[in-house]
Formats: C-alpha cells, structure tokens, sequence
C-alpha cells in the first residue's frame, strides 16, 4: 500500500485497508531481522516547552502536529506504552532498550511523570530478559538539586542541550520573553558535575551555527567534562536550506572539521559522537550515529497521545510527515516493520548521486529529512551533501597521515 502523502514519505497505515502480511505479522524466530527491531524508544511526556528556540524542529519548522496533541501522556498511555515495549522485547528476545523520556521539555511536570514511566516499564520488562536504560534530554532550565535527586534515585540519566558559550547558546535558546538561558542550564550542569550526580550525566547536545567559533565553541562545552558531546546539523530541506549555506563551499563541513581537529589534537579526551561515528566508518565499522553511516534506524517516536511516528526530524519536511497512522492503544510495534516497502523507503532510497559517490558508504546519505525538496521527493543528496563529504574527506586523511 502507497501512502497518500505529496511529498512520497515512508509508508503509513490505513485502517481501511486491509495488511498483508496478516495483520499483525505472526512471531516467528525467523521473521524479521533482530537488527530491524525497536530497541531506542524516544517517549514524548510532554509535548510543550518552556523555551523558544528559533530553529526547533518541533515548533519552528513545518509540522505543527503538536497543537493538537494532549499536553501531557496519561497513565493510561504509559501504562499501554509499557506493555507495547516489554511485548515488543520479548518477540526480539533483546538483550537491553533503551528509553529517552523527550518533548518539548519533559521536566515540565516534574519528576513525578518521568520516575512514574520509568518504574512502569521496568515491572513490564521483568521476566522479558531485557534491561532498561534511561535518559531524560532536557534544555536543563528546570533542574535543580530536588528534582535531580529524584532522578538519581530512579537511575534516570540526564542529557542537556547547549550551544556553545554564553553568546553562542542564547543567540538562539531564549525564554519567549527574549531572555537567554544559558545561565540556568550552567546552574543545572554544575549540579551534573557534583560527584554524586557525575554517574547521571549522559551528555551534551549541540547545534551547529556557523555564526559561533567552531573551537571556542568545542571549548566551552569540553569544560563541562562531559561524558559525550554530539554536534547536530540544523534540520534544513533543499526547499528551505540552512542559514549561511550560500556563504561558501561546505561551511557547516569546515566548521565541523575545525571542531574535529581541536578535539583530536587534545586526545580525544571524551566522546563525540559524529566524529567517533565517523572513524569507526573510515576503519569498516558500523558506526553509531543517525547522521551518517548505513546500519538500519533502531528508534522509533511515541507521541503524547500514544501516536507511532518515525524520527522527529522529519518534522522540518511538512506537516505529517513523520506520522506511521499508528498508536500504541490500537497497534504493537511490530506493526510498523509490517508497512510496505518500509526498508527501502527509509533506509535503501538513496539517490542516484549519492549511490554513485565514494563516501556513500560512510556518509549513508545523511538524515532522510535533509534529502528533501526540489520537487523530488526525498530523491536527493543532502542538502549538507558538499558539507559531510568534507568532514568525512577530512577525517579519512587525518587517520592516513597518522598510519604512515
């Protein structure tokens, strides 16, 4: 079955039509790849926030499906979550899931949603054989010594987002007032660096602006100390490409391969995760980020009213266009490997440009999302195609140089 879509998306369910497979598809050992199978569950508690950042891909792009959404996941749509993913590891026989309790800002109800999903999915998954791990991302504003103390004692890790340094981050992270928040999020990581709390910080999460000093910017979030940092791409389509993409040849490349060279000639003194996924690739792994590479997609969305939609940054493509037609209350998550031609709509559909490139291998296209515009589809190179070619260029001659 097609989906209706205009801009030709990943399949989507149709309750009136009927599946084939049988609906849903029997368990089976050998049915679908183990490496296919959910096991990154990314769990919209709550669908507002309490920031306005000008590039958020929720608010500020195209899809606005978040209007029309609950504010908050009711217990009875945690309580089905729960059961969907325990039902969901048994069938796979997975070793661990891993849950990101995201938004919005899911600090927004307070601890209280956050350790109450957590301890829910836990007793589902007793007798599955699968452990949990889980993260709340947050813009930080809310966290303070109370709340985190909650959170340790639940185990849950904490993600924050941060631009850079002060001017760096409140260029683009400011309250609706026009009030930056660079200052609480510095209160909040100075509560992650205590050496109670150290154990919880799961990282830092960093947009890209060309307008920020690409080491300066490495700098001030390197002295943080945190475990991990990730550099993501402003979510951008050929039909609506990134901020400062006409003022040269792979800015966003160069500025990443700047960053790159500042965290290798310091060591490598903690993980970035673009830059790791990168040589990993260069040296035939598989690498671990959803910016590049080939391996399959091992996430899937849970909305606020227990939608099942595909990675948020479809989101920045139009309106819907994340969305499976499916939901928990109705649906298993095996459902989503049942739409038609789902492995090649989301992870084999890549251009003939890109198939031709030598870097394709390592690259894998760039996100889906990026692919988009010029009134084909998602049947393009990225729109940051000059930009990861560089990055990807640049890292494999500095592995060269360092084997000669």
């Amino acid at each position: 079955m097609k989906t209706s879509a205009p801009w030709r998306q990943a399949p989507t369910f149709q309750s009136a039509t009927a599946p084939s497979p049988p609906w849903p598809a029997p368990p089976a050992p050998d049915g679908l790849p183990r490496a296919r199978a959910f096991d990154q569950f990314i769990v919209k508690l709550h669908s507002r926030c309490n920031l306005s950042c000008d590039y958020c891909y929720v608010y500020a792009l195209r899809d606005t499906g978040w209007r029309d959404r609950p504010r908050t996941m009711s217990a009875r749509t945690v309580d089905r979550l729960a059961e969907r993913i325990a039902e969901h590891a048994r069938r796979h026989r997975l070793p661990a899931v891993r849950v990101i309790v995201h938004g919005g800002e899911p600090l927004l109800g307070g601890a209280g949603p956050v350790t109450r999903l957590v301890e829910t999915v836990r007793d589902r998954l007793r007798g599955t054989g699968a452990t949990a791990r889980f993260t709340v991302q947050s813009n930080g504003v809310l966290l303070d010594a109370p709340l985190l103390a909650e959170l340790a004692r639940h185990d849950i890790r904490v993600g924050l987002s941060l631009d850079g340094d002060r001017a760096g981050h409140d260029r683009h992270r400011r309250h609706r007032d026009g009030r930056g928040s660079h200052a609480e999020v510095e209160r909040a990581l100075e509560l992650l660096r205590r050496p109670e709390h150290r154990p919880l910080f799961e990282g830092l999460l960093c947009t890209v602006d060309l307008a920020n000093d690409p080491e300066r910017c490495y700098d001030a979030l390197a002295a943080h100390r945190p475990p991990m940092i990730d550099f993501l791409l402003p979510h951008a389509t050929w039909d609506h490409p990134p901020a400062g993409a006409a003022a040269g040849d792979a800015p966003y490349g160069r500025w990443l391969a700047v960053a790159f060279d500042r965290w290798w000639a310091a060591g490598r003194p903690l993980r970035v995760r673009l830059f790791d996924s990168v040589v990993d690739l260069c040296r035939g792994g598989t690498g671990h980020s959803e910016t590049v590479g080939t391996a399959p997609a091992a996430a899937v969305v849970i909305e606020t009213d227990g939608s099942i939609e595909w990675t948020d940054s479809l989101k920045a493509v139009a309106n819907g266009a994340a969305a499976t037609g499916l939901d928990i209350h109705r649906h298993s998550l095996d459902a989503a490997f049942a739409l038609e031609e789902t492995v090649a709509a989301l992870d084999d559909g890549l251009c003939r440009t890109c198939r031709a490139c030598p870097v394709s291998g390592i690259c894998g296209g760039g996100l889906r999302a990026h692919r988009f515009g010029r009134g084909q589809g998602f049947d393009n190179p990225s729109v940051y195609c000059r930009d990861l070619g560089l990055l990807i260029t640049h890292i494999r001659n500095t592995l060269r140089h360092l084997a000669d």
